[in-house]
């Protein structure tokens, strides 16, 4: 009789669908290419991690990998879709091919600073042509996204003053739409990941990279630079992590419920955070010897001119790969503008 009840109780639990089940004790594994310290984890992941943690009553905690533990940040995407991890920082640059309308966030001129990018990146990618287009057929789901602040030059040697400067210089680019803003100002893009860029130019096999503050300072990068542009937006980079489909599937509905309320809540927040921090991490490299040049305004108008075809080429070359590119560039140009960016 004992056995049978035992029985009876774990066929019931069986058949009772999953929002009904309460929260029960779970370890969800995190992974990410960052070095320990960076700012976007203290500033997005953790408190993130910290704050569903707290809205579970303790039931969901994480482990996390920083700093390559577990693969490459080229490798994140693949390693989620495989259940590795269950969480990874998926970059879509870094996986242009099989995310590459996203890049839309990472055209030059779109915005100002990083709140006006991650709010639009955010709509269109949990509910947008984004979320259907690009996380469903890749099996995974956005929990948290921050579309950094323009990108700007940082060299190590000549400081860039005209167009004619840019020509033949040899930058880090992520790829894709950073790659057709070099082009469009007769630099030469060096596609790499951002861990592996300090070895490159450190050795001289680079002259500088497109890359955005912080980051200089995380990875080490002011030791090397001796010059930044000011007045260009050449574009932007996408930090996000995604949960594999398939676990955010099974998690209790409690549980979604806490990670959604939690992505809502330090969304603006963390890219607020970024931007406040822009004007803190400048006067730090300004006192570590590195040169912000702001370009004469004759510059800036060429450059802007230069780069004004980015986004229809970059939109033209993808639809003609039956990728709907058009309709993912109106839709963020939207957005910003509902958002209030500015141009």
């Amino acid at each position: 009789m004992k056995r049978n009840l035992v029985w009876a109780v774990s066929a019931l639990a069986l058949s009772l669908p999953v929002s009904t089940m309460p929260a029960q004790a779970l370890e969800l594994k995190v992974a990410d290419s960052f070095p320990a310290g960076h700012y976007l984890v203290r500033l997005m992941l953790k408190p993130w991690m910290d704050d569903v943690t707290k809205r579970t009553n303790g039931a969901v905690t994480f482990t996390y990998y920083p700093n390559q533990q577990i693969g490459k940040a080229a490798d994140m995407l693949r390693l989620t879709q495989s259940g590795v991890v269950d969480i990874g920082y998926i970059g879509p640059s870094y996986v242009s091919d099989k995310m590459p309308l996203s890049e839309v966030a990472q055209l030059p001129g779109a915005f100002a600073t990083s709140c006006e990018g991650t709010i639009a990146y955010w709509k269109t990618a949990r509910e947008g042509i984004l979320a259907k287009q690009e996380y469903a057929p890749n099996k995974i789901k956005l929990l948290l996204a921050v579309v950094l602040p323009p990108y700007q030059v940082w060299t190590a040697k000549a400081k860039v003053e005209t167009t004619k400067d840019m020509q033949g210089l040899k930058l880090r680019t992520t790829g894709g739409a950073q790659d057709l803003t070099l082009r469009a100002l007769s630099a030469v893009p060096v596609r790499m990941a951002a861990p592996d860029a300090y070895e490159s130019l450190s050795r001289g096999t680079m002259d500088g990279l497109l890359f955005p503050m912080e980051s200089v300072v995380a990875y080490g990068l002011d030791k090397l630079v001796k010059h930044a542009t000011e007045g260009v937006s050449f574009g932007s980079f996408i930090v996000a992590y995604s949960i594999n489909q398939s676990v955010w599937d099974k998690l209790p509905d409690d549980v979604k419920k806490a990670m959604n309320e939690a992505s809502d809540a330090i969304e603006p927040t963390a890219c607020a955070q970024v931007d406040k921090e822009t004007e803190t991490t400048k006067k730090h490299l300004q006192d570590e010897g590195v040169s912000f040049d702001p370009l004469p305004e004759a510059t800036r108008a060429e450059m802007k001119d230069k780069l004004k075809g980015v986004g229809q080429e970059w939109a033209s070359g993808l639809d003609s790969r039956g990728k709907q590119a058009s309709a993912a560039l109106k839709e963020f140009e939207g957005l910003l503008a509902s958002g209030g960016a500015k141009n």
